[in-house]
């Protein structure tokens, strides 16, 4: 052994590597605990998300909720009119209204700061519970869409503008009533 160096402790050395005995050390990111800030930003993305689908459940099971391209069930049996639309949304009202309780009651949970990994269950079990739920409703809505019969006027084939009208014997009938109806009145 050398002189000196067994008596004297190292002073800037720091071990990179913790032993396991020594347990963990604070500060150090673990899956035990969910940050604060991260928290705080999952538990109001999952009030926010749960909110939005307990309004869209509630506006269309009063049918309120009017065809567009933004909110509700928005598959081409619902788009294809303004019954399909409200009968989609009626009948996916009950399991989107039961997707956004979940996702408030996991936000919430989050938000109040669970200990351990409890946090990260009931994110995982929330946000689980809330696309399983959602897409049960698209599910559902688009199905009730697809069998209801909706009355939807057929498109005429032909208005008369194509150059082979004359041609094709079944747009003759078209394109007399177009030049017809858009003749000036020579009364």
């Amino acid at each position: 052994m050398r002189r000196g160096l067994a008596k004297k402790k190292s002073l800037g050395h720091v071990p990179r590597v913790t032993p396991l005995a020594a347990g963990v050390r604070s500060g150090s990111p673990t899956l035990e605990s969910v940050p604060l800030s991260l928290r705080l930003v999952l538990g109001s993305l999952l009030v926010l998300a749960g909110v939005a689908l307990v309004a869209v459940a509630v506006l269309g099971a009063r049918s309120r909720l009017r065809r567009n391209r933004w909110i509700g069930v928005r598959t081409a049996a619902t788009l294809r009119s303004e019954a399909a639309f409200t009968l989609a949304n009626k009948v996916a009202a009950a399991p989107a209204g039961a997707a956004g309780a979940v996702a408030i009651a996991g936000g919430a949970v989050l938000l109040a700061g669970p200990g351990a990994a409890l946090g990260w269950i009931v994110f995982a079990v929330s946000l689980a519970g809330l696309l399983v739920l959602a897409g049960v409703a698209g599910a559902l809505g688009d199905r009730a869409a697809a069998a209801a019969e909706v009355d939807v006027p057929p498109a005429p084939s032909c208005a008369g503008a194509c150059a082979g009208c004359d041609l094709v014997a079944g747009c003759g009938g078209a394109r007399a009533e177009t030049e017809r109806t858009s003749a000036p009145n020579a009364s």
